[in-house]
């Protein structure tokens, strides 16, 4: 998989720990926090699946910047969607700061503000530099589209606002597709039960979530340092208390807790849809290994706060898709989107051929809008 990102690059180019604490540094020095979230689906094994990230919705305003339609086959299969990370920044003085964020085994897909230069170009896999200028104090117009769009709630924090190359914002945004090994294995045992296998690092937090048909249920798993089973939970709970449940793992695993609620407002559709998944959070050592950042000068302290999210296929919903495949149930199928190709990759599923043709065609229009943006 490496090599097909180093070949589709080739082609195109021929620190201290906040922990819980609430309060906003109120020293003249930099400070420095980033959220974001890997998504992947766990294959029968227990691994991670080869799958089409960027099938999916469109859930970017339409001034976000992307990579250009030539290179859709390049991303047409990872490991890994790295979602929406954002990094905010806190100082008392206007400051010029630089940051590079490096994505060795992938590419950089979606940013804003504008670069410095192409994402992508001259490091040997993906990279984004951004040069920018810190403003506390002031309040410059930002860029607004439909106000219930996802993008925005990341902006409901008390980060200092910033330009780069001409364009305000209160935060950087990015996003990417990358083929590294997830620190977390998930595979399903003969008796339902959910077995989770750690790699190198231990995991600290982990929450089994499900929803069916509305109901909704979930399971904290804490510690993980070696393989455990867990059964499925309960559906007796509500998405409020799920959220709470993160909110609180967040702000504890470093971020401020208006940082910790717009990550979770952020995702509160996509998180909380129907559907099992695993999210845990992903160690730090792990972060900084598959997306080194740099940033300069040095802040005094740095925080980075990435969710794993695996989608996982219980035998419960193997048969939903089953039947949704052979009656091309739309609705139903509607509610698997861009996991729909992977699951029935697992499955070794044979869709109707109407099916497939309708799902063929609402993948390609989905990663079409995803490179071309809004309005194309």
């Amino acid at each position: 998989m490496l090599n097909r990102y180093r070949i589709a690059l080739a082609i195109l180019l021929a620190a201290p720990v906040f922990g819980a604490d609430k309060t906003l540094p109120s020293s003249q020095g930099l400070t420095a926090h980033e959220w974001g979230t890997f998504t992947s689906v766990a294959g029968s094994s227990g691994e991670a699946l080869s799958w089409v990230p960027l099938n999916g919705s469109s859930d970017l305003p339409c001034f976000v910047h992307r990579m250009g339609p030539s290179i859709v086959k390049a991303l047409s299969f990872a490991l890994e969607r790295m979602e929406t990370p954002v990094v905010y920044f806190y100082t008392a003085k206007k400051s010029a700061v630089s940051l590079r964020a490096d994505l060795p085994s992938g590419l950089i897909t979606e940013w804003y503000p504008q670069a410095a230069s192409a994402p992508n170009t001259g490091r040997g896999g993906g990279s984004i530099e951004w040069n920018m200028e810190l403003m506390p104090g002031s309040t410059p117009d930002l860029p607004m589209t439909t106000p219930n769009d996802h993008y925005f709630a990341a902006r409901e924090t008390d980060a200092v606002p910033l330009r780069a190359s001409g364009e305000a914002e209160k935060m950087l945004f990015y996003r990417g597709v990358a083929s590294f090994a997830s620190p977390l294995a998930a595979q399903f045992m003969d008796n339902g039960q959910l077995e989770l296998r750690p790699r190198s690092a231990a995991i600290g937090f982990a929450m089994l979530f499900d929803n069916r048909g509305g109901k909704t249920g979930y399971r904290i798993i804490r510690d993980l340092h070696a393989s455990q089973r867990v059964d499925m939970p309960e559906l007796s709970s509500d998405s409020a208390a799920v959220r709470r449940e993160l909110a609180q793992a967040l702000t504890q695993a470093g971020l401020y807790e208006k940082e910790a609620a717009a990550m979770v407002a952020t995702w509160k559709d996509a998180w909380f849809e129907e559907g099992t998944r695993l999210f845990y959070l992903t160690p730090r050592s792990v972060v900084d290994e598959v997306l080194p950042l740099h940033i300069a000068p040095t802040p005094q302290a740095i925080e980075r706060v990435f969710v794993g999210r695996i989608e996982l296929l219980p035998q419960y919903r193997k048969q939903i898709l089953s039947e949704a495949i052979a009656k091309t149930d739309k609705g139903v199928l509607d509610q698997f989107g861009r996991f729909y190709s992977p699951f029935i990759q697992m499955m070794n599923a044979k869709p109707a051929l109407e099916t497939q043709q309708y799902m063929n065609a609402k993948n390609a229009e989905a990663v079409r809008k995803a490179m071309l943006g809004c309005g194309k």
